[in-house]
C-alpha cells in the first residue's frame, strides 16, 4: 500500500490539492486583514510595513512549511502515516521523556482542529455581509452570518462518513480553481506596481520587526504565523495521499499563495484612504474586481469548507495513531474506502462538530476568532521540532546539522509562540482549555496504563492450557446448571496460551459457569481490506477453544456471525463436540446458543496503591468504562452479551484486618444501655 502511494499521478495531485492544502490555502483570507487591524487600520500603514510583512509571510512559509515539513518531516512517516504521533512512534525508543512533547503537541493540534473550521468559514461568509443584490441584502448582519456558518459546518461534518477519497475527488478540481484564482488576482494587482517584488528580499522581513512603522513590534509574528498554520495538517494528511503527491503539488500552491499576498500588498498601498461600506476591511475581497467579488466569496466559502476538511481528516488520523500508542481509549474506526489510510471516526466527528459550532457561537466574529487562532498550533510545531531532532539523530545525520535544525527552527517557533501568547486573554485561552482537556485525558490513559503495568501482579496472566482439565470437568458436571451452550469471552490470548487471570476468575470463581464449550476469541485487524480467516487451538480438548480471528480493516467485525460458522466447521470435522438441539424451530439444528461475556475492571479495595498512583489508575478505569462499548467493536449489539465487573488488584494485597471472636453478648443488657 505504501509503495503504491509513492507514485505521483495527475489524479493523486488533484486529490492532494483537494484535501491537504485547504487550511494553508485559505490563509490569504485573513492574514493581511489581521496585520492591518493590529497596526491601527489601513490609514495607519505605510510601504515599509506592508513590504516587510509580506516578506515575513513568504519567508515564514518557505522555512516552516517548505523546508521543515515538505522537505524534512515528510521523510519521517510510519508505514506511510504522518503527524506528530507517527513521528513519536518512530523515535520513542530514543528516550522516555519524548512522550511529553508528543502528548502536548498532539493535544494542541487536536484543539486547533476545532478552531480552523470556525474561523475560515466565518471569514468567507462575512464577505457577503451587507452586499446588495438588486434591491435586497441577503446577509444584513452578523447574526445571519453565524446562522449560515453553522448550517455549512453541519453539512460538512455530516458528509465525513463518505471518506476522503470521495471528498477529495469532488474538492480537488475546486481547490485547483481556487489556487489559480488566487494567482491570477495577485498578478492583476501586481501589474500596477511591480516594485512589490522587493518583498522577496528577506532583509525586509528582519527590518520590519524593529521598524517604527510596525506598531506592535515582534508581536506582529502572531498575525504572520496565520499564513502557515496548515503545515502541521499537511504532515498529518500524508497517509491519505502520499508524500510524493504532496511534494509534487506544493510548488504550484506556494507560487499561487505568493502571488496573492503580493497582489494584496499592492492594493493596500494604492488605497490608503479606502472606506468600507458598513463592514470590516478585508484586503482579500477588496482586491478582487467588483464584478468578480460575488464569485470570489462563493469560491472562498467552498475553499473554507475544504480548509476545514483538511483539519478534520488530520484529526481522524491523529486519533487513530493515538489509540495505537495507547494515548486514548479504543474507539470505533470506519474505513470508507479500500485504502487503510482513509478513516472516519464517528465519535470524534461528533465532538469536533459540537466544539466548532460552540466556538462560532461564543466568538461571533472572525476577528475575535483570529485573536485565538494559531496559539495552540505554535506549541505543536515546537514539539514536532523536538521530535524531528531525535529522528535526525536516529537516522545518524551529522551532529552539526541536527543542532542547526534544532536551533534555527526552535528559535523561530519560540518567537512565534511568544508573540502568540498575547492572544491568550483575547480568546487564546479557549483553545488552551480545549488542549488541556484533551491532554489530561491522554495523560491519564497513557500513564494510567504505565502504573497499572508496573504494579500488576506477576500472576495477572495465567496459562490457559493449565486450566483445560478443570474447564472440561466443569463442562460435564451435572451438579451445575448450564449457563450457555457456547460461552464466549472476548479475550486477548497472548502467545496462543497466556490469558488474563480475571477471565478464568469470571468462569470459575464468581459463580461456576457450566457450558458445552468455552471459547476465547481474539480479533486481529490486518492491513488488507477484506481478509477473513481464522485459526484455532483446542489444547487437545473438545471443550476449550482459542480462536484467532484475522479480519481486514474493511471487514465487518461481526464476531457472532463468524463464530457460528466456525462452530459448524469444527463440529463437522469432529474438533468439538456436537450440540444437537432438542427444542428448536429449525429442524436439524446442530449449534446451540451463545452467551458473550465482556469483562470490565474495577479497582479492588485490596489493591496496594495510594495517592497519585491510585487516582491515576482509578481515573484510567473510569475512562475505559465511560468511553468504551466493546459490544459494538465486536458486532455484538444484538447478541446475548453480559458485562461483568471483576476486581483489579494491583501490587501486593493490603494486610487484611482480623476480627476477634469474643463471648456471646447479652443483647438485652446491651440494648438497655443504649436506650439509657
Amino acid at each position: 500500500m505504501e509503495q503504491k502511494k509513492k507514485h505521483i499521478t495527475a489524479a493523486g495531485l488533484l486529490i492532494t490539492i483537494g484535501i491537504v492544502y485547504g487550511d494553508i490555502g485559505t490563509s490569504p483570507l485573513y492574514v493581511m486583514k489581521s496585520i492591518i487591524s493590529g497596526n491601527g487600520g489601513i490609514a495607519a500603514v505605510n510601504r515599509e510595513l506592508i513590504i516587510g510583512s509580506i516578506s515575513l509571510i513568504l519567508w515564514t512559509v518557505t522555512l516552516l512549511t517548505t523546508v521543515k515539513y515538505v522537505l524534512i518531516a515528510l521523510n519521517a512517516t510510519n508505514h506511510g502515516e504522518g503527524g506528530i504521533f507517527a513521528l513519536y512512534a518512530l523515535v520513542r525508543k530514543m528516550g522516555k521523556w519524548l512522550v511529553i512533547p508528543a502528548l502536548v503537541g498532539g493535544a494542541a493540534l487536536l484543539a486547533d482542529g476545532t478552531l480552523t473550521p470556525a474561523v475560515t468559514v466565518t471569514t468567507s461568509i462575512e464577505g457577503l455581509k451587507k452586499m446588495q443584490f438588486g434591491s435586497s441584502i441577503p446577509v444584513p448582519n452578523q447574526t445571519v452570518v453565524i446562522v449560515i456558518t453553522i448550517i455549512i459546518l453541519l453539512l460538512l461534518f455530516s458528509i465525513q462518513a463518505m471518506g476522503t477519497s470521495s471528498i477529495g475527488k469532488a474538492f480537488g478540481p475546486i481547490m485547483f480553481v481556487w489556487f489559480t484564482f488566487l494567482g491570477v488576482i495577485g498578478i492583476c494587482n501586481m501589474a500596477q506596481d511591480w516594485s512589490i517584488l522587493e518583498a522577496l528580499n528577506p532583509i525586509w522581513a528582519i527590518k520590519v520587526l524593529f521598524s517604527p512603522a510596525n506598531k506592535v513590534g515582534i508581536f506582529i509574528l502572531g498575525s504572520i504565523f496565520l499564513a502557515t498554520t496548515g503545515a502541521e495538517a499537511l504532515y498529518s494528511d500524508v497517509g491519505h495521499v502520499g508524500k510524493g503527491n504532496i511534494r509534487g503539488s506544493w510548488p504550484y500552491v506556494f507560487i499561487c499563495l505568493t502571488l496573492n499576498y503580493l497582489g494584496q500588498g499592492v492594493w493596500i498601498l494604492q488605497n490608503p484612504h479606502y472606506q468600507t461600506h458598513g463592514g470590516e476591511l478585508n484586503p482579500f475581497f477588496e482586491a478582487v474586481p467588483a464584478n468578480l467579488r460575488f464569485f470570489a466569496i462563493i469560491l472562498a466559502t467552498i475553499a473554507a469548507i475544504i480548509a476545514s476538511q483538511a483539519l478534520i481528516t488530520g484529526s481522524f488520523t491523529l486519533v487513530s495513531e493515538a489509540i495505537g500508542l495507547k494515548f486514548l481509549p479504543r474507539m470505533n474506526i470506519n474505513y470508507p474506502s479500500t485504502e487503510q489510510g482513509q478513516i472516519y471516526i464517528p465519535s470524534i466527528n461528533k465532538m469536533l462538530c459540537v466544539a466548532t459550532i460552540a466556538i462560532v457561537i461564543f466568538f461571533q466574529t472572525s476577528q475575535h476568532m483570529e485573536a485565538a487562532y494559531g496559539l495552540s498550533i505554535t506549541v505543536t510545531m515546537l514539539m514536532t521540532t523536538l521530535l524531528l531532532y531525535e529522528y535526525l539523530h536516529k537516522k545518524k545525520y551529522p551532529f552539526i546539522l541536527r543542532i542547526c535544525f534544532l536551533v534555527v527552527f526552535g528559535f523561530i517557533e519560540s518567537m512565534f509562540l511568544i508573540s502568540s501568547l498575547t492572544k491568550f486573554l483575547r480568546g487564546g485561552y479557549v483553545t488552551v482549555l480545549i488542549a488541556g482537556f484533551i491532554g489530561i485525558i491522554m495523560f491519564i490513559w497513557y500513564f494510567g496504563n504505565k502504573v497499572r503495568d508496573a504494579h500488576e501482579e506477576t500472576n495477572a496472566y495465567v496459562r490457559l492450557d493449565e486450566y483445560t482439565d478443570m474447564l472440561t470437568d466443569l463442562s460435564h458436571d451435572d451438579d451445575y446448571p448450564t449457563y450457555a451452550t457456547n460461552l464466549v469471552y472476548m479475550a486477548n490470548v497472548k502467545y496462543n496460551k497466556f490469558i488474563k487471570r480475571e477471565i478464568l476468575y469470571s468462569i470459575l470463581d464468581k459463580r461456576p459457569k457450566r457450558a458445552k464449550a468455552y471459547w476465547f476469541v481474539t480479533v486481529n485487524i490486518t492491513n488488507e481490506p477484506f481478509t477473513a480467516k481464522y485459526a484455532v487451538n483446542t489444547y487437545d480438548t473438545k471443550n476449550v477453544i482459542n480462536v484467532q480471528l484475522y479480519l481486514g480493516f474493511k471487514q465487518q467485525t461481526s464476531v457472532n456471525v463468524y463464530l457460528r460458522q466456525i462452530v459448524h466447521d469444527l463440529i463437522k470435522d469432529g474438533t468439538v463436540e456436537a450440540q444437537p438441539q432438542e427444542y428448536t424451530t429449525t429442524p436439524g439444528r446442530e449449534v446451540g446458543d451463545f452467551s458473550f461475556v465482556i469483562v470490565n475492571d474495577v479497582v479492588s479495595p485490596l489493591t496496594n496503591l495510594v495517592g497519585y498512583d491510585k487516582w491515576l489508575v482509578q481515573s484510567r478505569v473510569w475512562l475505559q468504562n465511560l468511553s468504551s462499548n466493546p459490544a459494538t467493536w465486536f458486532g455484538l449489539e444484538y447478541a446475548d452479551t453480559v458485562i461483568e465487573r471483576v476486581p483489579l488488584i494491583l501490587g501486593r494485597k493490603r494486610t487484611e484486618q482480623k476480627i476477634r471472636r469474643v463471648a456471646a453478648i447479652n443483647y438485652a443488657k446491651a440494648k438497655t444501655k443504649i436506650d439509657l
